[in-house]
């Protein structure tokens, strides 16, 4: 009975406690970023966004779409998994759109939302959908596992004085993100095909060569993005720590669930890189930064979502029954 209390307790004051939480990190970033905005020479920020070269512009552009078309292959997985009938280009576009809008509107409207809605009109059920969507998330994250837990380990960031986490600490949390990753591949070696419900839906646990190919997508995805902005820094900072406080801000703005990170990321970067580039610059790289990969691809995102909603009409009208 006694248990049966504890439980019911837990179930109701967990969720506030998780929501004071994210709301008192929220009221962190903010207050961190306040504070910079006071200590930032605006004017700098926009001298320093002019002042990049087009030819960096170009190439930190050429490495952002080249992140789009990998992470547009992730549902391309879950399509060869579950062997659904659409072709390869509809997938691709699927997820670009999703990822797009996912980038900007946080994974529940883009990532999630989207994906239902585009995959639905395409034909494709819900069971199909789910399975899709978690793998291309499993990949995504377990790319992160191991690029975040080599960064942290290996290549440890110069942290500030006042932060409670230290070098050593960070070399932990980097083995324990290796570790959850090598747990995945030793799963995937002697657990291949079997079957597990998670919450009610079936996972089966892929192959070890699927794995390893999981793995690589991921990680160039990931390495592709951390080079967009080291490019538009052009070299001021090592591409390691560009790389690691990337993954820093990535689970940032994951917790704090804002869309697109909003000042999650420049709250990181700034605390992070300030010590070795100027406040204005780092800003105006970072602008540049969402411009080139938030919302230049969140533009073409919405004009690929109506032409993909006009042919999915298109394809209903054609595949329905004829009176």
């Amino acid at each position: 009975m006694k248990t049966r209390t504890a439980r019911l307790a837990h179930r109701r004051w967990w969720p506030w406690l998780r929501r004071i939480a994210v709301w008192a990190f929220f009221g962190l970033v903010a207050w961190l970023l306040v504070n910079q905005a006071r200590a930032i020479d605006w004017q700098e920020v926009f001298d320093a966004m002019r002042a990049l070269p087009a030819a960096t512009l170009w190439l930190a552009g050429a490495l952002a779409a080249g992140s789009f078309g990998t992470y547009s292959t992730y549902d391309l997985l879950g399509r060869h998994l579950t062997h659904h009938p659409l072709g390869a280009r509809t997938v691709m576009g699927v997820t670009f759109i999703s990822y797009a809008f996912n980038l900007n509107l946080g994974s529940l409207v883009g990532g999630v939302a989207f994906r239902y809605r585009l995959y639905s009109r395409l034909g494709l059920p819900n069971g199909t959908i789910t399975r899709v969507l978690g793998f291309s998330m499993l990949t995504n994250w377990l790319g992160y596992l191991v690029v975040a837990g080599a960064a942290f380990c290996f290549w440890p960031l110069v942290l500030p004085a006042e932060w409670k986490i230290g070098n050593g600490g960070l070399r932990i949390l980097g083995a324990v993100l290796l570790l959850l990753a090598a747990a995945y591949f030793v799963l995937c070696a002697f657990a291949s095909g079997h079957v597990f419900r998670l919450r009610h839906y079936p996972f089966k646990v892929p192959s070890l060569r699927m794995a390893l190919l999981q793995l690589a997508m991921s990680c160039l995805n990931w390495a592709l993005i951390g080079g967009v902005i080291w490019v538009l820094l052009q070299g001021a900072v090592a591409y390691h720590a560009v790389l690691a406080v990337l993954l820093v801000a990535a689970v940032a703005g994951v917790v704090t669930h804002v869309p697109a990170g909003l000042g999650v990321l420049e709250a990181v970067f700034l605390a992070l890189l300030s010590h070795e580039v100027a406040q204005g610059r780092l800003l105006g790289v970072l602008l540049v930064y969402r411009g080139l990969y938030y919302l230049l691809p969140l533009g073409m995102a919405t004009v690929a979502y109506f032409v993909t909603e006009l042919r999915a009409r298109r394809w209903r009208h054609a595949t329905s029954p004829k009176p």
